[in-house]
């Protein structure tokens, strides 16, 4: 059997204050019971089970996973009895000074409504229930309690300021300077068609967007058809590949790609048939740039000028 341990209860902490255990919030804590060491969050040793809330206290039954050296070794000391108290740690949501809250011996706000963040067995605690608390995720120690407070005790009565004001417009005691700002404050229905206007301004230049980007794959992928690096009748399937993975990274894919040598220069031992000009051929037999091996093509364009600019006329039908 393990050993049943109280978590918390309403006593007066080395804080100074309390923490109401009527007040306290463990519907999210029931979803996931952790066991910390030392507050320490990464440091899981393993879990609370069985979690009771008794009157005034609340109990559970420490679980050790065992999943490490420092989860094996807290729960050697625990059965040892070296390791008894465990600690919760919260995040303090209101505080009172109340008089019907303080009890003897109190020096600052009780607590009165929190949230049980984790539970962590500890060496030494604040009292029998060790309490490490939060504030919007602000960690306190008893140097910057007060501050703490004091920074709670301001926002509240900057809330109830609020809901004073707001209470009194709704019973028309606006002034005429509140009543004007409230005139020329946006609607709902101004802010929500403005949101619309700008979300129907994004689906239009994500429009134009797609189709520069598709226009730059095509360009690529009919380069490489020019070049002989691919096949007509699988330019759809690369325009699709271009989609997914970029023009540029589809530039790179094509590059590798060898062009295709014609039939006649591999049957002459990889020279071009020579025959006459005749007939719109050139010496090699070219009728368009398509025929022309991207490695001639530079040497075409640069060396023999008149007969480049005719098979490019010929190519787009100039």
């Amino acid at each position: 059997m393990g050993k049943r341990v109280r978590i918390t209860n309403s006593n007066v902490n080395s804080y100074g204050t309390r923490v109401l255990t009527s007040g306290l919030d463990i519907s999210q804590y029931e979803r996931n019971p952790v066991l910390l060491y030392m507050h320490e969050r990464g440091e899981v040793i393993g879990y609370i089970k069985d979690l009771q809330l008794e009157g005034d206290e609340l109990t559970g039954e420490p679980v050790f996973d065992e999943a490490s050296e420092l989860s094996q070794r807290c729960k050697k000391q625990w059965e040892f009895g070296s390791l008894r108290m465990v600690s919760i740690g919260i995040d303090i949501i209101e505080t009172s000074e109340s008089q019907e809250h303080l009890l003897p011996g109190q020096t600052r706000p009780t607590i009165t409504k929190s949230k049980l963040d984790e539970v962590s067995v500890v060496d030494i605690g604040a009292n029998d229930d060790a309490i490490v608390l939060k504030k919007d995720g602000r960690r306190v120690y008893s140097e910057n309690i007060n501050e703490v407070l004091c920074l709670m005790k301001t926002s509240v009565n900057k809330q109830n300021k609020n809901q004073q004001e707001m209470e009194k417009e709704e019973k028309g005691g606006t002034t005429g300077t509140q009543k004007e700002e409230k005139a020329t404050s946006p609607s709902v229905e101004q802010l929500q068609k403005e949101n619309d206007d700008l979300k129907e301004q994004v689906k239009t230049l994500q429009k134009e967007i797609d189709e520069l980007k598709l226009a730059g794959i095509t360009a690529s992928v009919d380069k490489a058809i020019a070049e002989k690096r691919l096949d007509a009748d699988k330019k759809e399937k690369f325009i699709e590949l271009g989609k997914k993975v970029g023009v540029e990274e589809l530039e790179g894919i094509l590059s590798t790609m060898t062009p295709k040598a014609k039939l006649t220069a591999t049957l002459n031992g990889g020279r071009a048939k020579e025959t006459a000009p005749s007939d719109g051929l050139t010496a090699e037999g070219w009728k368009t740039l398509y025929d022309v091996p991207a490695e001639k093509m530079m040497e075409l364009r640069n060396e023999r000028p008149e007969e480049y600019q005719r098979l490019y006329k010929a190519t787009y039908n100039l």
